[in-house]
C-alpha cells in the first residue's frame, strides 16, 4: 500500500512540475481552484443561478466530461490586465493575439482557440453569444467585473451551435455586486534601450535612433466603478458598472528593436532597411514628353532628390538620402475606450425571476502613418501624372533646365513625378470607431417537481467606422501651379478654397507646413461603415428525472434532460460615403442569414459511490439546425463518459460532432455570381505557349510551342484531346479569360473533436489536483475562399478532380465568356467554397497544489501546459498533409505554434490574508524557420536551408505581482511583468512570417515592449 501511495505521489508531482507547457493564470490570493479542474467549472453567485460551461443542464457539482481551463479574477488582477486580450494571450489553449501592437488593427479583440480562427471559437456572456462572429469585440467586457473565464476546448456545436468548432471561451460575470467599488489600474513600460542589430543596421541609413537607456512611456490607464443593492428582501438586485481605459501611442522610433524594417533580400546575405522615397528633401522624377526614358518610354526615368544644402539644385536619388516609412507607426496604438452597463433581476416567486443585462462600449483608435504627398500612381488609374509649369518660381534655372529641358523659363507644363514627407505636422490616420450594445434577458424559474426553465435572448449591435484619407491628387496641381505676383507666389487656380503654394524644389519645404497639409486633405477623408446584428432566442426546459424515480439502481441521482429551441439571425449592413466610395470602389450591402435550431441533452450517472465506480456517468447531447442559406438540414451531437473507480482518479471522455455554419459574408461570397476577367497575362496551360521573334520586316512574330500541361492534366480539366495545344484555347489579349465567383452553396464546416483524460486527486495529499487530456480536432470541408490560380496551380501539380473541376470550358474548349445572361460555361471558378482539412492534436497539463503553512501562511502553486503535436492539415486530397508545430515562416506555417510552452505561478498568501506574494514563470518554446524544417510539404529544399535567422530559442518570462490587503475596504497591488525586460527575438523580413508585423519580432508571442509596471487598487465602500 506505502509502495502504491508513493508511486502515486511520485507521478503526480511529475506531472505537475514537467517541464514546458503554456499557460493558465490561476488563483493568486490562495483561494483553491482544483475545483474546476475536477468538476464541471460551475459556479454560483450568492444566491443567484448556477453558470455551468459546456452544458445546459445547471446541476451543481456535476463532473466535467470535456477540460476546462479557469482564470480567476484574482489572477487577472496579478496580471495588471487592462483588456481581455492580456489575459487571454496567457491561456495555453488560446494563439496569442495582440491588437493592441498590431499597426493594422481595426480595434477589435476576437479570440482564436486552437490556431483554427477566430471564426470557429464561440465567446460567450454568461452561458450566451456575446455577438456574431462578424462584429465581435471581446474588450467590451471589463475585467473588473469577471468572475472567471472559463475555456472548454475541443466542440461544443451540439450545446451551443454554431462556431465551437475549437471550444467555448465563456465569461462569467459578477452579477450579484453589492455596495461600491472603484477599481483602478495604471501600468506603464520601464525598458532599456541598448543597441540590437536592428539599430545598428538602421544606423547606416541615417535613421534617427532612440535614446540610449531607459525609456519610460505606454501609460495606460483602466479606472471603473460598480454599485450595486438588493431591495424587497434581496428579491430584487441591480448594479451597474462604468469604466474607462486609455493607452498612449509607442511609436516604433521609441524602440532601438523596430527603429527599421530589417529585409534580408538575399538568403544569408547582409541586413537592410526598408526604405522610401518620401523624403523631407523632397523627391522629383522629370517626365519630359518625347525624352527616352520619361513620359512611358522604354529606359528608366532620372531620379532626384533636392540638395540638402537648400541652394536648389538636384543629387542623384539614392539610399543615402531615402527616409525610414515606419518610423511613426503604432507599436502601441493610441486609443481610447467607454464601457458602461448594468444587471437587473427580480424574483418574483419560485416560477418565475425576471432578469436582464445591458452592456454598451464606445472605443476609437487610430493606425498613423506618415503625411506624404503621395506619388500620382497611388490614384486611379495611375497612369496620369501631376503637371509643373515651366516658369514656376520655385524652380531655379539649373532645375528648370532638368524638368523642362528646352520649355524652360516659358510658360508651358510638363508632367512630373513629386514625392514629399510632412514632418511635424498631423499623421494621416486610419481611424477606427466601434461602438456597441448588447442587451440580454429573459424569465426563469420553477414550474413543476424537479422542472426549471430559462426564455431568454439576446440582442447585440456592433457599428465600426473607418475613416481613411489622403491628399487630393487634384489639390497637389494646384498647389504646384503657381506664379509670382508682385513677389508673392499665389496659386493660379482654386484660390477660392484657399489653395497654399507647394515648394517641391527645396529640401523640408513641407516640413513643419501644416497650412500645406490642410489644404491637401481637407474634405478628402472618407468613411466605411459596417453594421451587425444579433437576434438570438433561446428556450430550455431541463428536469431531474430521478423525481420520479428514473434512475439507475447503482446512482444517488437520476437522470437529467434538458431540451431546447434557438432562432438566430445575422444581419451585415455595409455602406460609405461617396468619399470612401470614389477612393476605394465597393458596393453598399445588406445581408442577413437566420437559423431555426432544437436541441436535446442527458446526463445518466450509472453508478455513484459503489466499489471500482465511485462515478460512472454517460452524458449526451443532439442539435438538428436548419439555414435559411442552405436548402439542407443538419446535426450535431455530443457523447461523453466518466469513470472514477475510486476518488482520487477519474478518466474522461468525449467525442463530439461540431459545425460551423458559413457567416452571412461568406454565405453571401458563395451564393452572389460575379465574373471577372484574368489578367491577360494568364493563359490556358492547355493552350500553346507563345514566344515572339522579330521577323524580316521588324515585326514581332508569334512563335507557338507545346502546352504547359499533359494531355492527361488538360483531360481532367474537361478539354477534349483533339482540343490539345489548339490556338484557339489562347484567352484574348484584351480582356484574358474569365473567372466566376459564386453560385454555389456552402455547407457548414464540420470537426470531429475528441478529448481523453485522466484527472488525478489523491487523498493523501490534499489540494493537489492534476489533469492530463489528450484532444484531437480534425476539421473537414473547410470554409474558404480561394482564388483562381488555387485551382489552377493544384490542377497543373496533380490532374486532381478536386482542382481541375473548376474548369467549366465552353464547348470549344475555351475558358472565356459574355457575363451578361449569366453563362453556364466558359470560366474558371473561385471564390468562397468548401475545401478541405485542418487538424489540431495535442495534449494539455493542469495541476494545482495548495499547500497549508500552519500559522505562516499558505502557498499555491498552478501549472498549466500544451502539447501540441499537429497544426495544419491537407489542402485537397492530392497534397500530403503538412505540420506546422514547432516552425514559422513560409506561406503555409502562420501558426507560430511552439511544441511546448507553460505557465507556473506560485504564489505566498500570509494568515491574515494582508500580503500576497505571487512569481510566475511563463515558457515558450523554440521555433524552427520552415527552410530548416526538413520537410518538402512545408516548403523545404536542400538549397533553401538557412545559416543566418532559421531558428529562435525558447524564451522565459517572469512576472511578479505584490498585492497588499489593508482592510476590507481597500487593497493595493504593485506588479512588474517581464522583469528581467528581456527583449524579443530579432529577425528580418517580419511581415512575412505571419505575424503581419514591421517589428522584427512576433508581437503577439513575445512580450516586444519590454518591462511592464502596474500599479492597481481596489476601493470598497
Amino acid at each position: 500500500m506505502k509502495k502504491n501511495a508513493l508511486l502515486l505521489s511520485s507521478t503526480c508531482f511529475a506531472v505537475l512540475f514537467a517541464a514546458p507547457a503554456f499557460a493558465q493564470e490561476a488563483n493568486t490570493t490562495g483561494g483553491p481552484v482544483a475545483e474546476t479542474t475536477a468538476n464541471a467549472d460551475t459556479a454560483s453567485t450568492d444566491e443567484g443561478s448556477i453558470v455551468v460551461t459546456g452544458s445546459r443542464i445547471s446541476r451543481p457539482n456535476i463532473a466535467a466530461a470535456a477540460p476546462i481551463t479557469s482564470v480567476t479574477s484574482e489572477s487577472i488582477r496579478a496580471q495588471a490586465a487592462v483588456n481581455i486580450e492580456e489575459v487571454l494571450n496567457r491561456i495555453p489553449m488560446i494563439a496569442p493575439d495582440s491588437q493592441q501592437n498590431y499597426q493594422d488593427s481595426d480595434g477589435r479583440q476576437r479570440i482564436k482557440l486552437r490556431n483554427l480562427g477566430f471564426e470557429r471559437t464561440l465567446v460567450l456572456v454568461d452561458g450566451k453569444r456575446l455577438g456574431t462572429q462578424n462584429g465581435l469585440d471581446a474588450n467590451m467586457i471589463p475585467t473588473s467585473l469577471i468572475k472567471r473565464v472559463d475555456v472548454l476546448t475541443g466542440g461544443a456545436s451540439a450545446v451551443y451551435g454554431s462556431d465551437a468548432i475549437a471550444g467555448v471561451v465563456n465569461f462569467i460575470l459578477d452579477d450579484n455586486f453589492e455596495g461600491i467599488q472603484l477599481n483602478g489600474n495604471y501600468n506603464f513600460y520601464a525598458h532599456e534601450n541598448k543597441p540590437t542589430i536592428v539599430s545598428e543596421t538602421a544606423r547606416q541609413y541615417g535613421f534617427a535612433q532612440p535614446r540610449t537607456g531607459s525609456a519610460f512611456d505606454g501609460g495606460r490607464v483602466d479606472l471603473s466603478l460598480t454599485a450595486g443593492t438588493k431591495l424587497f428582501d434581496d428579491r430584487f438586485h441591480v448594479s451597474g458598472y462604468v469604466n474607462y481605459r486609455k493607452a498612449d501611442l509607442v511609436p516604433y522610433s521609441a524602440r532601438e528593436t523596430s527603429s527599421c524594417e530589417l529585409q534580408q533580400t538575399v538568403k544569408d546575405g547582409p541586413l537592410s532597411c526598408t526604405v522610401s522615397t518620401y523624403t523631407p528633401n523632397g523627391y522629383i522624377s522629370p517626365r519630359i514628353p518625347g525624352t527616352p526614358g520619361t513620359g512611358g518610354l522604354p529606359g528608366t526615368a532620372p531620379q532626384y532628390v533636392n540638395n540638402p544644402d537648400g541652394t536648389r539644385t538636384f543629387l542623384p536619388y539614392s539610399d543615402a538620402y531615402a527616409a525610414n516609412p515606419f518610423d511613426g507607426l503604432a507599436f502601441q496604438r493610441e486609443n481610447e475606450r467607454w464601457n458602461a452597463g448594468g444587471f437587473a433581476s427580480f424574483e418574483i416567486s419560485d416560477a418565475v425571476e425576471v432578469y436582464a443585462n445591458a452592456m454598451w462600449f464606445r472605443d476609437e483608435s487610430t493606425n498613423p502613418y506618415p503625411a506624404r504627398v503621395l506619388s500620382s500612381t497611388a490614384y486611379a488609374p495611375g497612369t496620369t501624372p501631376y503637371t509643373i509649369n515651366c516658369n514656376n518660381p520655385f524652380m531655379s534655372a539649373a532645375q528648370a533646365q532638368i524638368v523642362c529641358g528646352a520649355a524652360a523659363g516659358t510658360g508651358g507644363t510638363v508632367p512630373i513625378e513629386v514625392r514629399a514627407r510632412f514632418d511635424n505636422v498631423p499623421a494621416i490616420n486610419d481611424s477606427y470607431l466601434n461602438q456597441g450594445v448588447r442587451v440580454s434577458g429573459g424569465l426563469r424559474g420553477d414550474f413543476a417537481q424537479g422542472w426549471s426553465y430559462d426564455v431568454g435572448g439576446v440582442y447585440s449591435y456592433n457599428k465600426m467606422d473607418t475613416t481613411w484619407g489622403r491628399p487630393d491628387f487634384n489639390r497637389v496641381n494646384n498647389a504646384l501651379n503657381v506664379v509670382n505676383n508682385n513677389g508673392t507666389i499665389s496659386c493660379v487656380n482654386d484660390v477660392a478654397n484657399g489653395c497654399v503654394p507647394f515648394d517641391p524644389f527645396s529640401s523640408n519645404s513641407a516640413v513643419n507646413n501644416t497650412a500645406l497639409f490642410n489644404y491637401l486633405t481637407e474634405g478628402n477623408f472618407g468613411t466605411s461603415t459596417t453594421e451587425n446584428r444579433l437576434y438570438n432566442v433561446i428556450a430550455t426546459v431541463q428536469g431531474d428525472l430521478g423525481t420520479y424515480g428514473i434512475q439507475s439502481p447503482w446512482a444517488e441521482e437520476g437522470v437529467a434532460i434538458a431540451i431546447g429551441a434557438e432562432f438566430r439571425e445575422d444581419q451585415l449592413e455595409g455602406y460609405a460615403d461617396p468619399i470612401w466610395r470614389a477612393r476605394n470602389g465597393g458596393t453598399d450591402q445588406s445581408l442577413s442569414q437566420h437559423v431555426w435550431e432544437g436541441n436535446v441533452e442527458l446526463q445518466v450517472p450509472i453508478a455513484q459511490h459503489k466499489p471500482f465506480a465511485d462515478l460512472l456517468q454517460v452524458n449526451g447531447a443532439y442539435r438538428l439546425s436548419k439555414y435559411s442559406s442552405n436548402p439542407d438540414t443538419f446535426s450535431t451531437w455530443k457523447a461523453e463518459a466518466l469513470w472514477a473507480p475510486i476518488p482520487d482518479i477519474t478518466f474522461r471522455g468525449s467525442i463530439n460532432r461540431a459545425q460551423r455554419a458559413p457567416t452571412v459574408v461568406e454565405a453571401f461570397q458563395g451564393s452572389n455570381i460575379s465574373y471577372n476577367r484574368i489578367v491577360p497575362s494568364f493563359g490556358d496551360f492547355c493552350a500553346p505557349t507563345v514566344t515572339f521573334t522579330t521577323g524580316a520586316n521588324g515585326q514581332q512574330v508569334p512563335v507557338y510551342g507545346s502546352p504547359i500541361a499533359s494531355r492527361e492534366v488538360c483531360a481532367a480539366t474537361g478539354l477534349a484531346d483533339s482540343l490539345y495545344g489548339s490556338q484557339t484555347l489562347l484567352c484574348p489579349t484584351d480582356i484574358g479569360c474569365t473567372t466566376r465567383s459564386g453560385g454555389f452553396t456552402v455547407d457548414p464546416e464540420t470537426a470531429y473533436t475528441k478529448t481523453f483524460g485522466l484527472i488525478l486527486k489523491p487523498r493523501f495529499l490534499p489540494g493537489l489536483v492534476v489533469s492530463v487530456d489528450r484532444f484531437m480536432i480534425d476539421l473537414d470541408d473547410s470554409i474558404g475562399y480561394n482564388d483562381y490560380s488555387y485551382f489552377s496551380n493544384g490542377c497543373l501539380a496533380t490532374g486532381s478532380a478536386f482542382f481541375c473541376d473548376a474548369f467549366v470550358r465552353n464547348p470549344d474548349g475555351t475558358l472565356t465568356s459574355n457575363p451578361t445572361g449569366n453563362p453556364a460555361t466558359g470560366y474558371i471558378r473561385q471564390g468562397t467554397t468548401n475545401y478541405y482539412k485542418s487538424k489540431s492534436h495535442g495534449w494539455d497539463f493542469q495541476g494545482q497544489y495548495a499547500l497549508p503553512l500552519g500559522g505562516a501562511g499558505r502557498l499555491d502553486f498552478d501549472f498549466s501546459g500544451s502539447l501540441t503535436t499537429l497544426a495544419g492539415g491537407q489542402d485537397s486530397p492530392a497534397l500530403p498533409e503538412k505540420n506546422c508545430v514547432g516552425y514559422y515562416g513560409g506561406a503555409g506555417c502562420g501558426q507560430l505554434i511552439p511544441k511546448w510552452s507553460h505557465n507556473l505561478r506560485g504564489t505566498y498568501t500570509t494568515q491574515d490574508r494582508f500580503f500576497s506574494a505571487s512569481l510566475n514563470w511563463r515558457h515558450l518554446g523554440p521555433l524552427t524557420n520552415v527552410t530548416n524544417s526538413g520537410d518538402p510539404t512545408l516548403g523545404w529544399t536542400q538549397a533553401g536551408e538557412r545559416a543566418t535567422f532559421n531558428r529562435i530559442e525558447a524564451f522565459d518570462y517572469f512576472d511578479l505581482a505584490l498585492s497588499f490587503r489593508v482592510n476590507d475596504g481597500f487593497s493595493f497591488r504593485i506588479a512588474a511583468n517581464n522583469i528581467l525586460d528581456k527583449t524579443p527575438p530579432l529577425f528580418p523580413n517580419s511581415y512575412n512570417v505571419g505575424s503581419l508585423s514591421r517589428t522584427n519580432t512576433i508581437n503577439s508571442r513575445y512580450d516586444s515592449l519590454g518591462r511592464q509596471i502596474a500599479f492597481g487598487t481596489t476601493i470598497n465602500f
